[in-house]
């Protein structure tokens, strides 16, 4: 059971060095530790099996044509964790949270251009949908990715485990690309060797196409782990709406904040959306009191506690 995970300084360690580079060799992680090799990778394995990690490829969608997306679903108890394990199963769909006692569920979903309307159009046709609202995200402050949680080493050590900043130059993704974006999107592990053989590339082919594909921004490997086990025992969502002249300096701030996961500019009835992950309850208030309250510029705010997540990155 993964309540029962107690987390030392050395899997938070490796955690964080996973944020960086999801595939760092454990070699250089153990280096910068100070620990074995072997260590870190039994470390890794442990968490694996009991804390329920996961280290994911994630695709670039805007480079394929695709647009991101919010969805806010308004449906009745009994549905939604059941839509919501429906929603996850879609390879476009990410980010599946169950809310409001099961009323609501939120979710992310990448979705080509010219054909957004093909997920929108079947959602209400499912039974005991109240309600769908879509945000199509304009700009985005920041990105789980970067979200300070995972935070744990110092200065000196990111800057030895940190890999160099992806460039802009335009890649011709090709089939034997995105087969192996897709064993990457189900683990962003997977040993080269085993890569090779299940594309049947060769390795030396695998290593140099996804150096070149991380390298260019066309994909990026993200850590999954719930927030629990970080001793984040509340998230929320919030939507916010802002003047337009403020949007930009509020986004800013609220990315910002610690507290912070997610902060993009979107379309819709409001045009700011937040994830917010706190200690309890008590820091919710705190941080909504505190932290969101001075910022004036701010003219509603709506504020839904996730239950349940169904499907991260």
């Amino acid at each position: 059971m993964t309540e029962s995970v107690v987390l030392d300084d050395m899997d938070r360690g490796l955690l964080h060095a996973l944020q960086l580079d999801g595939r760092v060799p454990f070699a250089r992680v153990a280096d910068v530790l100070g620990v074995s090799e072997t260590t870190v990778a039994r470390r890794y394995k442990r968490l694996r099996s009991v804390a329920s990690l996961r280290v994911v490829g994630v695709v670039n969608g805007v480079l394929f044509g695709r647009t991101a997306w919010t969805l806010r679903l308004r449906c009745t108890p009994d549905v939604g964790l059941p839509l919501a394990k429906a929603l996850a199963k879609r390879s476009d769909v990410s980010w599946v949270h169950v809310m409001s006692g099961g009323a609501e569920i939120s979710c992310h979903a990448q979705l080509p251009q010219g054909e957004e309307s093909v997920l929108l159009e079947k959602l209400p046709r499912a039974g005991r949908v109240l309600d769908v609202s879509a945000h199509s995200v304009l700009h985005a402050f920041t990105l789980p990715p970067d979200w300070s949680g995972l935070r744990w080493l110092s200065d000196d050590q990111v800057g030895r485990l940190r890999p160099e900043e992806p460039r802009s130059a335009r890649v011709e993704v090709d089939a034997a690309d995105r087969a192996l974006l897709e064993l990457l999107a189900v683990d962003g592990r997977v040993p080269y060797a085993e890569l090779a053989a299940r594309t049947r590339l060769s390795e030396s082919t695998v290593r140099r196409r996804l150096d070149l594909l991380r390298h260019n921004g066309v994909v990026s490997y993200q850590v999954d782990i719930p927030a629990n086990l970080l001793g984040y025992g509340t998230q929320a969502r919030l939507w916010l709406t802002v003047p337009p002249h403020a949007l930009t300096e509020v986004g800013r701030r609220l990315a910002d904040h610690e507290e912070t996961s997610f902060v993009a500019a979107t379309t819709g009835p409001t045009n700011l959306v937040a994830v917010v992950a706190c200690r309890d309850s008590a820091g919710l208030y705190r941080y909504l009191t505190e932290s969101v309250g001075p910022l004036r510029e701010i003219t509603s705010l709506e504020t839904a506690v996730l239950m349940r997540t169904v499907k991260q990155g």
